[in-house]
């Protein structure tokens, strides 16, 4: 192969890869914009859902004796406080990403912590649920005389 072929066949294996990094580019690009309006979308819906489900503590209060209104709002205080402090420790976290440069990979592991923390809570109000319907399914239900 002479020289001149060498530097011919470099130079297009050159412009092969520039055109194949900028489609790349491209396509991270597009499906970063895919990303974030996935996440606004979640982030909408999640909203939603929230507002329907204070609609729901609401009606529920409005039918509560005073000692499950005091046990829910201590519990509630708890949780708020808990949520706070995880909340706190994560701006510090992503404060120290952000001085690292590694601010992408923290965000993704943050909303995975995140994502997590909201399953684990939404198993507990499933098991309270539950728990709420079976008790109420034995409190209507008419007691048998052995």
């Amino acid at each position: 192969m002479k020289l001149s072929d060498m530097f011919s066949t470099l130079a297009d294996n050159a412009r092969m890869f520039e055109k194949r990094a900028a489609e790349w580019q491209d396509e991270m690009s597009s499906k970063n914009d895919e990303m974030m309006a996935s996440a606004r979308k979640w982030q909408e819906t999640a909203m939603q859902r929230q507002e329907e489900m204070n609609q729901q503590m609401r009606g529920y209060f409005e039918q509560a004796g005073d000692n499950v209104r005091n046990q829910w709002h201590s519990m509630q205080t708890a949780w708020e406080d808990q949520f706070q402090k995880m909340r706190e420790k994560g701006e510090e976290m992503r404060a120290a990403a952000m001085k690292n440069g590694q601010f992408p990979d923290w965000a993704e592991a943050y909303a995975a912590q995140m994502v997590s923390f909201a399953q684990k809570m939404q198993d507990e109000a499933s098991n309270a649920i539950a728990a709420a319907t079976e008790a109420r399914g034995k409190a209507a239900s008419p007691k048998k005389k052995t």
